[in-house]
This record gives structure tokens, C-alpha cells and sequence, in this order.
């Protein structure tokens, strides 16, 4: 964000569309059964680390909470608090999850809690929406322990391009040729993600999971990327409605399956994990330590 209208600007699409839980349950549903190879996202994101069982963990940007309860089994002699900045998300949370975790209100640039307090913090797709991602990536190093790792979910600056390809077609029949929505997850991608926390922590690992969703029916595509309205309206020409365009969209989704069977649309996501001195670099930075010149 280049001013403070900007900034502004973003901070109230963001709390737009993420004022309830229900375009994100559109998106969550899409991918828990259109998805193949059909995974367990949270858990394959969870199993990225070792757990011991007693960890005290903090998740950030918790959404509707679909990480909660695998992280409880996870650490049964642990503590989990969960909090998200959306009052709506909030609600859910308590609604599905009251009993599993300690439920805050949370600013990611702005962390209630002391220094060293967390084994693991969780960041998944969530800090693209930040509007200071390095502010929030110092605050959770503040408050991680010197062992502590950051777990955080992402997508590829290049996943679900088909998508992208006939938002930009619909355009262009339409008239107007050019327009292409910008994805405020384009902030924190697999790609930038991994510069951006070493910034922060001496050590980062990168782990990818591709998939492709498949339609074989024009109504879950279709609801997928009417789901991301809020997002994606506000950067459309004046002259075209929300309406129009999902109808140029719709038109060639029914073409394509029509003509192949179905939609494939490739899906790249994954999970970054960044420590100090744990995780997967523990025995690494422990050995480093040992070999380092004394100052």
C-alpha cells in the first residue's frame, strides 16, 4: 500500500469479505471434495512438524477453526489459543471449537501476549491479508520460544491459473480486454514467502502438495470464484456488472466441459516452516552453534 487511503482502502474489502464465514465455506468445501488427489490439507499442513504433546501453540487467523481440533489431538498436555481478527470468524469459532481452545481476538501486528510464550505459532493463508507482514512476522518471532517454529500455509503464486485465464477471457469478450484481478495472496505465495521469513528466523523449509480440482458439472467452478466476489468486484470497470461477468464466465465453463468432460483447474499449495533453532534445523543450528568463531 503505497498511502494511508490505500491501506485503508484494503483493510475494508478484506473485513468485507471476511465479515461471516460464508464465502470461505463455499471456498473449504470446494476443496475438501473436488480436490485429487483427495488429502487431508490440515493435517498433511500439521504433519510438516514433530509434536511433542505438551507444546502451547497459538493459531492466528484462525477462521472457521479447521485446524483446532487436530492441533488438540496433537497436544493433549498442551495448550492451544486461537483467535482471528474477524468478530464473525470469532462466532464460529466458538460455535464448533468452545471447548478446545482459548478464544481471543487477535491482531497479528499486535500480539497480546509476553515474549517467548509459544512452541508454535500458526500462520495458514492468512498473512497475505496482513496489511505489515513484517510487523506481524516480528511479533510472532517475538512470542515464539528460542526453539519455537512458525507453521505457516500458503499457496503458489501460480495456483488455480485456469481460473485467472477465464476471469481475463470473460473480460475481454465483454470488451474489456486488460482487466486482471489482483490476489491480495499474491503478498506471501511458496515462492516470495520463504525471503520474507528469512528476514526473521535462520532457517526456513519449503514443502509443496499439487493437486487439480475437477469439474465435471458447472455449478461448483461457478460458485468457487462467485465465493471470492467481494475480492474481486471492486476491480472490475464501472461499466461492467458483477452479473455480467459471471455469465461470460459460466458461458465458457459449460463450453469447456462440453467439449472435454470436465474442467481440471492445477492447484499448488504448501506449508513453510521457519525457526531459530528447532524443527527440522534443530540438530543443523545445533552444530552450527558449536563450529561458530567466539566473538
Amino acid at each position: 500500500m503505497d498511502d494511508s487511503a490505500s491501506a485503508s482502502d484494503y483493510d475494508a474489502l478484506i473485513r468485507d469479505a471476511y465479515a461471516t464465514d460464508t464465502a470461505l465455506s463455499v471456498r473449504i468445501h470446494t476443496h475438501a471434495h473436488y480436490t485429487h488427489p483427495q488429502i487431508d490439507f490440515p493435517n498433511w499442513v500439521l504433519d510438516r512438524i514433530t509434536w511433542r504433546g505438551d507444546e502451547r501453540v497459538l493459531d492466528i487467523g484462525a477462521g472457521t477453526g479447521m485446524y483446532l481440533e487436530r492441533v488438540r489431538q496433537r497436544v493433549p498436555q498442551g495448550e492451544l489459543v486461537a483467535g482471528d481478527l474477524s468478530h464473525g470468524m470469532l462466532q464460529r469459532i466458538r460455535e464448533r471449537q468452545n471447548e478446545n481452545a482459548h478464544i481471543v481476538r487477535l491482531n497479528a501486528q499486535q500480539l497480546p501476549f509476553p515474549a517467548h510464550t509459544f512452541d508454535v505459532v500458526l500462520a495458514n493463508h492468512m498473512l497475505f491479508f496482513v496489511p505489515d507482514i513484517a510487523l506481524a512476522l516480528g511479533e510472532i518471532r517475538r512470542v515464539l520460544r528460542p526453539e519455537g517454529c512458525l507453521l505457516a500455509a500458503t499457496n503458489s503464486a501460480n495456483t488455480m491459473a485456469e481460473f485467472d485465464t477465464l476471469s481475463r477471457r470473460a473480460c475481454t469478450l465483454l470488451g474489456f480486454p486488460g482487466v486482471r484481478f489482483e490476489s491480495p495472496h499474491n503478498r506471501f505465495t511458496l515462492e516470495n514467502g520463504p525471503k520474507q521469513l528469512a528476514r526473521y528466523f535462520r532457517a526456513v523449509a519449503r514443502y509443496d502438495i499439487p493437486s487439480h480440482f475437477r469439474f465435471a458439472e458447472p455449478e461448483p467452478a461457478l460458485a468457487y470464484i462467485d465465493s471470492l466476489r467481494a475480492l474481486n468486484e471492486p476491480q472490475l470497470p464501472d461499466e461492467l456488472s458483477w452479473e455480467e461477468f459471471m455469465d461470460a464466465v459460466e458461458k465458457q465453463i459449460r463450453r469447456l466441459i462440453r467439449r472435454a468432460g470436465e474442467l481440471r483447474v492445477q492447484k499448488l499449495s504448501g506449508a513453510l516452516v521457519a525457526t531459530d533453532g528447532g524443527c527440522f534445523a534443530r540438530d543443523y543450528l545445533t552444530k552450527l552453534n558449536e563450529h561458530a568463531p567466539e566473538t
